[in-house]
């Protein structure tokens, strides 16, 4: 059952951020776009989005969390992963936002967008894989008593440097 969960949850990933990396190139093909060849790229564009990227996210997540519950893998480098794999998903509805506004008549895509989209998908997608595949230990313990409570740094100088 884990070896399939982890199988699914690996492919749809893979899925999932090709689409992501791959719809800012879309969106760069707009520009200077107009009639047929428009409306041909809205609805590739679309579809990719609506019938490869958000069905493979959909399939990653779910398996994701049944693998979270099967590994019992409930530590502070996976509540990490759970960020990235958030912004992953902001990232995905913000991609859709795109869709719906960029094929409007007089819209065009700037450059720098594109770059920023690209940056953050593949920043995002990199923090999940460090996160996974180094599993780094993260110590939780709480800090020491006098960086707590206001004045702390000075009670800690004092107990270092004898004040007359």
């Amino acid at each position: 059952m884990i070896v399939w969960a982890k199988a699914i949850h690996m492919a749809a990933i893979m899925v999932w951020c090709a689409g992501l990396t791959v719809l800012p190139l879309l969106y760069a093909k707009r520009n200077g776009l107009r009639d047929d060849p428009l409306h041909d790229l809205h609805r590739f564009t679309r579809s990719v989005f609506i019938h490869v990227t958000s069905p493979a996210a959909f399939v990653a997540v779910i398996a994701g969390t049944l693998l979270v519950f099967l590994r019992n893998v409930f530590t502070a480098w996976m509540a990490l992963k759970l960020v990235a794999v958030g912004v992953l998903v902001a990232i995905h509805v913000w991609q859709g936002h795109v869709i719906l506004y960029l094929f409007e008549p007089g819209r065009f895509h700037a450059r720098w967008r594109q770059c920023a989209a690209a940056a953050a998908t593949v920043s995002a997608i990199a923090a999940v894989l460090f996160l996974v595949l180094a599993k780094p230990i993260i110590d939780l313990t709480p800090p020491p008593r006098w960086q707590l409570r206001p004045g702390g740094l000075q009670s800690l100088l004092e107990t270092i440097i004898p004040i007359p």
